[in-house]
């Protein structure tokens, strides 16, 4: 007979196999952006924002946290260092505006990281106080996040397109939340279950909206070339959903 928390490690596996591929996604862009030696319009906001929803996800999943959360800390500290390594390769090739932008905002990421880690850490006592604090803020961070995806999903109700709603995005975006809804389900976790639930609605919702838009898009690309930044948006927002793990 299989036993909650051994069903509760496969889905957790199985969940950083998917969360780990959302956090892959962003590699074409950068691809591009080496290629070209330069960062076009892509905005280094949402990597920066990754970056910080990663790092709390690791502190949240710490034994004197939130005990028994191992898998939390493995996917979350690959992303971490994923995005990283795209906010260097962005750095790089940016012009001064944009080093400066990643500058300030690393910076701001460290300084609210650390201020939030020695509240829990020194003025509270005990993993369930320090879970609820942490969760806390981990769960407004990713409902914040969740808002770029809605802006998305307008522009293809506005346009009845869904160009840049890339389908197997929104299908593992999906998937990704149902996994670690149903982790959060077996051994309750009520802050997992907070941003995994959200995160699968939103897959849900665009998966829907792919059914419902996509005979009326048009099959011509050539009228949106040079403007990848919406769907690169979308998948670097869904990097971050996997970070909500």
């Amino acid at each position: 007979m299989v036993t909650a928390d051994a069903a509760r490690n496969v889905v957790g596996i199985i969940g950083n196999v998917i969360s780990f591929g959302l956090f892959l996604s962003p590699v074409p862009t950068f691809y591009r952006i080496i290629k070209k030696k330069t960062v076009e319009e892509f905005r280094p906001d949402p990597y920066i924002a990754t970056v910080l929803n990663c790092l709390f996800w690791c502190l949240y999943g710490m034994p004197f946290v939130h005990p028994d959360s191992l898998l939390v800390v493995t996917i979350n500290g690959v992303g971490l260092v994923l995005e990283l390594a795209y906010l260097a390769v962005f750095f790089i090739y940016a012009q001064s505006k944009g080093r400066k932008k990643v500058a300030f905002g690393l910076g701001f990421d460290v300084v609210l990281f650390v201020a939030i880690a020695a509240i829990s850490l020194t003025a509270l006592h005990g993993t369930k106080k320090r879970s609820l604090l942490v969760g806390i803020v981990c769960d407004i961070f990713n409902i914040i996040m969740y808002g770029s995806p809605l802006t998305i999903m307008a522009k293809v109700i506005k346009t009845k397109s869904v160009k840049y709603m890339p389908f197997y995005l929104s299908l593992t975006n999906f998937l990704n939340g149902c996994c670690w809804t149903a982790y959060a389900l077996i051994k309750f976790d009520i802050y997992m279950l907070v941003s995994n639930g959200l995160g699968a609605v939103s897959g849900a919702i665009q998966l829907i909206l792919y059914a419902a838009y996509f005979k009326s898009t048009p099959k011509d690309d050539d009228d949106f070339a040079g403007k990848p930044s919406t769907e690169v948006q979308l998948s670097n927002t869904n990097a971050a959903a996997a970070a909500s793990v």
